[in-house]
């Protein structure tokens, strides 16, 4: 626990066999109370490999969902074992593990009610070896999506996260695409419930093994970016009505 709170790491994997123990390594569990994997149909051995190092709770998808869809897993089995916080941390060693004292305890002790792990803040994106058309259209969208939403984040496109419950509770993510775009989807609706979002500073990894879309996914993720931007603000707006921010 972290400051009497239960801390539930989830790991969204997929194909993530060659990565899943040295990232498990890094897990600090003096704070950590439970590690939650779901395993998105894999063609490797992903599962295996999370038995053998001593995963407890472990779901495979009997067919492909998405990473949406796996997220959408994740956060259930996490508010399933009463967590009070949880992080999504990749099982590809794109991120560091070491980071999540930092990433818990803002909302630990109650800084922020959601803390992001950013690859802009400093150098840690173009050091680590993100594409330079990723980082320009990353860098793009997020200006875009400041105007939108009316926030000043440093980037909308990390996939390190640590969120409270009542922030998952608060949010029907049910409704939520089961692609990429759930990310964003997700920080539409937490900034739509009031809720604000704290970041720190996070290195990045780039290599053969860490996940990564490609250039036509990304301009599909792209696309479902700027309109989930345009969505939020014509409902604030009182223009439209969308499911997104329906109440669970």
């Amino acid at each position: 626990m972290i400051n009497n709170k239960k801390l539930v790491i989830v790991l969204p994997a997929y194909k993530a066999a060659l990565t899943l123990e040295r990232t498990y390594n890094e897990i600090p569990f003096d704070i950590v109370d439970d590690v939650v994997l779901v395993d998105d149909n894999s063609p490797d051995n992903t599962v295996e490999v999370a038995k053998q190092i001593g995963i407890r709770h472990i779901i495979k998808h009997e067919a492909n969902k998405g990473y949406g869809g796996n997220q959408k897993s994740c956060y259930r089995k996490a508010m399933e074992l009463n967590a009070d916080i949880v992080v999504m941390l990749h099982p590809d060693y794109q991120y560091t593990p070491k980071l999540i004292h930092t990433l818990a305890s803002m909302i630990a002790y109650d800084v922020y009610p959601v803390s992001f792990g950013s690859r802009i803040l400093g150098k840690g994106a173009l050091k680590g070896g993100m594409p330079m058309y990723k980082y320009v259209a990353n860098r793009f969208l997020t200006l875009f999506q400041n105007i939108m939403l009316g926030q000043k984040l440093s980037e909308y496109h990390t996939g390190y996260r640590a969120f409270s419950a009542d922030v998952i509770k608060s949010i029907d993510f049910s409704h939520n695409s089961d692609d990429f775009v759930f990310d964003n989807e997700m920080i539409s609706q937490i900034f739509m419930n009031g809720f604000e979002i704290g970041e720190a500073t996070c290195p990045t990894k780039y290599f053969e093994e860490a996940s990564s879309i490609n250039f036509s996914r990304s301009m599909k993720y792209g696309r479902g970016v700027l309109r989930v931007s345009i969505v939020h603000r014509l409902h604030k707006w009182g223009l439209v009505k969308s499911k997104l921010y329906n109440r669970p």
